[in-house]
């Protein structure tokens, strides 16, 4: 592989680039560099992909393997959609020790759009299974790309309701593994096979309190109820089919639906800085806005991170993958990775889902797929829930 060097190797004051930035063209608007940061005694080596999207040809699309509820490592996601390039995305359900029999589903925490159609909405701030927010940060908020081409950071919310001929009921959930308390949530085929029982388990501040006692489910289809059951189900849900999850209160309203009954359900994600419609959008915490820092950004816990940058009043992104290999395991903290994303030229910066989940891949000339470029650190890919594909069209 070839590499030339690029002038103005210094990133931040605190921490300077210490090798020499090596850059190669993966496609027309695509940027593939890798370089070294020294800071507090720790060198982390960063690979970044830079994306023109003024250009054309270059598009963003969100990696997911088909379904809200399950995972796949980030290269064979690439593959499978013909990626040149990508790199893992939001925080994701991982484990679940704390309700025993409760299936682990591999679902995001935060919204997600591909190609204009809404995938799910965000968990409760206090069921999400990422590190602790940045202060005044929701599970809501989101990096996207509009159908300008503009990639921005905003906040989704869920805006849904159940209609019923006795009246109008709220919408509280959509194809999320957890649920408010009191709630209803829709579940599509979108969400797979993986059991809806995990969505009435913790509760709005707490993930790992007991699993809910007062539970319902109805099956939509064709506008009419056509099932009910006491216990959440599984398996998959034809295209076309809407199921209603209702916990506590919910619960005890789902209750009064019958098979037959005439039952609408309408669920939107809707922006809350753009009127633009989102082609892609993920989760995860912004740690820089308007060219400053998040106020109270962890300055002390240094990990592998994963993040995107946006510069060019939102024509070009960054994407940052720090790499895991052993003598660079030290990673950076929260503000340090603020500050970087800065020197590179981002006003706006947005943290994924790091440590053994950090993978960056890109497709080397002639080749057919994009193979891993950094190091995971656990010595190999980790799935997850979903990425950031990275496309060039003639």
């Amino acid at each position: 592989m070839a590499w030339s060097a690029l002038a103005g190797a210094t990133l931040v004051g605190a921490a300077p680039a210490t090798g020499v930035q090596r850059t190669r063209t993966i496609a027309p608007g695509i940027q593939y560099s890798q370089y070294e940061i020294s800071v507090a005694k720790r060198v982390a080596r960063a690979h970044v992909l830079s994306l023109d999207l003024r250009d054309a040809r270059v598009r963003v699309r969100l990696l997911y393997p088909g379904a809200v509820a399950a995972r796949a490592t980030v290269s064979r996601l690439a593959a499978a959609q013909g990626a040149v390039a990508g790199i893992n995305g939001d925080f994701f359900h991982i484990s679940e020790t704390q309700h025993p029999g409760v299936a682990v589903t591999g679902s995001a925490d935060g919204p997600a759009i591909a190609n204009g159609h809404t995938l799910k909405a965000a968990v409760p701030d206090g069921q999400r299974f990422g590190p602790a927010l940045p202060r005044g940060a929701t599970t809501k908020d989101v990096l996207g790309v509009g159908t300008d081409r503009t990639a921005r950071l905003d906040r989704l919310t869920l805006s849904g309701s159940v209609t019923t001929a006795q009246g109008r009921l709220p919408l509280g959930g959509f194809n999320q593994y957890a649920l408010p308390q009191g709630s209803i949530g829709a579940y599509t085929s979108d969400w797979g096979g993986v059991s809806r029982a995990r969505a009435t388990c913790g509760t709005d501040t707490l993930r790992s309190a007991p699993c809910s006692a007062d539970t319902y489910e109805v099956t939509i289809r064709g506008g009419r109820v056509v099932a009910t059951a006491d216990r959440p189900g599984s398996g998959p849900i034809a295209a076309g089919t809407t199921v209603l999850v209702g916990r506590e209160a919910g619960a005890r309203q789902l209750r009064k639906l019958f098979k037959g009954q005439p039952v609408q359900v309408r669920h939107r994600l809707v922006a809350a800085s753009s009127r633009v419609s989102y082609l892609f959008a993920l989760g995860g915490f912004p740690v820089l806005r308007h060219g400053t820092p998040l106020s109270g950004l962890d300055d002390t816990t240094s990990t592998l991170r994963t993040a995107v940058g946006i510069g060019d009043g939102g024509h070009r992104l960054l994407l940052l993958a720090l790499d895991g290999a052993p003598g660079y395991r030290g990673g950076l903290t929260l503000a340090e990775v603020a500050a970087v994303l800065s020197k590179l030229g981002a006003t706006d910066g947005f943290n994924l889902d790091g440590g053994g989940s950090t993978t960056l891949v890109a497709r080397a000339p002639g080749a057919s797929a994009a193979t891993v470029r950094n190091h995971p650190s656990g010595g190999a890919e980790r799935p997850v829930a979903n990425g950031i594909g990275v496309f060039s069209v003639s």
